[in-house]
């Protein structure tokens, strides 16, 4: 059997899976999209064919997630990484102070950006180097009220440790990296003075972001920013100031378009949860595997696992991708394993997986 006459399944954590269908959609409409005889990366931005895209596409987002009247829905280039900077530009300064909430890699990322910007803290003090396995402990009451605003990560894809709360901060603004689990459970918007999160996780592929911001923070942006860094300019053009990527706003479009028709996100969650719970149970059951993350705080979407010798990762790694289970193994600061159980991943993947990881077992265990 050769490679392309197996089934793939992508557990990358991004670019990650699409779902069969979109992936069809778009090779018929490489040709001739919607009838314009052009491919939609040759239609002007501009057009009335893209300009009916973008509108289709903020009323589909405003739909699955419920967004209140009172909210701005951005598309940005420069992923959740732009947006570290942007954050605190625009609502914090020198003389400011904000509030971030470490427990992973992409929270450290974010509060070390942020520091460029602002007094931005820790709520919880934390170690650089340090893998964590659960949500340090906090108390909200330490919070400072005086901060411009509280940040966190929703989901920390590399030691697939996950918030299934929402922290109340007591009327400082409630910022949120929500890369990769955005669109994969519902969320109350209006809890929230920002969402962000990039695409290529559950909304298409890399080259654009989501910003979900309250229109009233938009009042409080000083005027002396670059217009690609001030979220006021991609409020009054449709974030079309600059010519966007249309390729990955035109697949998001179709992604939305898919989790609208598969039953939106109440379905999602059902399917998402199924899907990390079948793979958990067969981790905990084995002696020839682990996860050491609190279970309480284990991640829906990114799955991380240990094997008791670590001298099979390699050999793991390449059976699997050889078995088509590609972009299995954890990141290099974490180690181990990692499955990216994201919204386009099938049931029927999990399965492959766990009958490979019991083949396996049963080989070297």
């Amino acid at each position: 059997m050769t490679i392309s006459d197996k089934k793939i399944y992508n557990f990358s954590p991004g670019p990650a899976m699409l779902p069969d269908s979109v992936k069809q959609q778009i090779i018929d409409d490489i040709p001739n999209w919607r009838g314009s005889g052009s491919s939609v990366m040759e239609v002007s931005h501009r057009g009335p064919l893209f300009r009916k895209l973008v509108k289709e596409t903020d009323e589909l987002i405003r739909e699955i997630l419920n967004i209140p009247d009172d909210y701005h829905v951005l598309l940005t280039p420069g992923g959740a990484r732009l947006q570290y900077s942007m954050m605190p530009m625009s609502f914090s300064s020198l003389t400011g102070k904000a509030m971030y909430f470490v427990h992973g890699h992409w929270g450290k990322s974010a509060i070390i950006e942020a520091q460029k910007f602002c007094n931005a803290r820790p709520l919880v003090p934390y170690v650089q180097n340090e893998i964590y396995t659960r949500i340090p402990e906090f108390d909200m009451s330490q919070l400072d009220s005086s901060a411009d605003y509280f940040h966190y990560t929703s989901n920390e894809t590399l030691e697939g440790v996950q918030w299934h709360e929402v922290p109340e901060t007591n009327g400082v603004p409630l910022f949120c990296d929500m890369t990769s689990d955005l669109m994969t459970k519902a969320i109350d918007v209006s809890k929230y003075s920002l969402i962000y999160a990039s695409a290529q996780k559950n909304l298409g592929i890399a080259g654009i972001n989501i910003v979900i911001i309250k229109k009233s923070m938009l009042s409080i942006i000083p005027d002396n920013l670059p217009l690609m860094m001030d979220y006021r300019t991609y409020s009054k053009h449709d974030s079309l100031w600059n010519t966007p990527p249309t390729f990955p706003w035109y697949v998001m479009n179709l992604v939305l378009h898919w989790m609208k028709n598969t039953g939106g996100l109440e379905a999602i969650s059902i399917r998402n949860r199924k899907k990390a719970e079948k793979l958990y149970d067969y981790i905990d059951s084995s002696h020839f595997y682990s996860n050491n993350v609190s279970i309480e705080n284990r991640s829906n979407v990114s799955v991380t696992f240990l094997l008791a010798d670590e001298n099979l990762n390699d050999e793991f790694v390449q059976q699997a991708d050889a078995a088509g289970l590609k972009a299995i193994k954890g990141h290099r600061a974490v180690g181990g394993m990692r499955a990216s159980l994201y919204n386009a991943m099938p049931i029927s993947g999990v399965n492959a997986l766990i009958d490979f990881m019991m083949a396996f077992e049963k080989q070297y265990g």
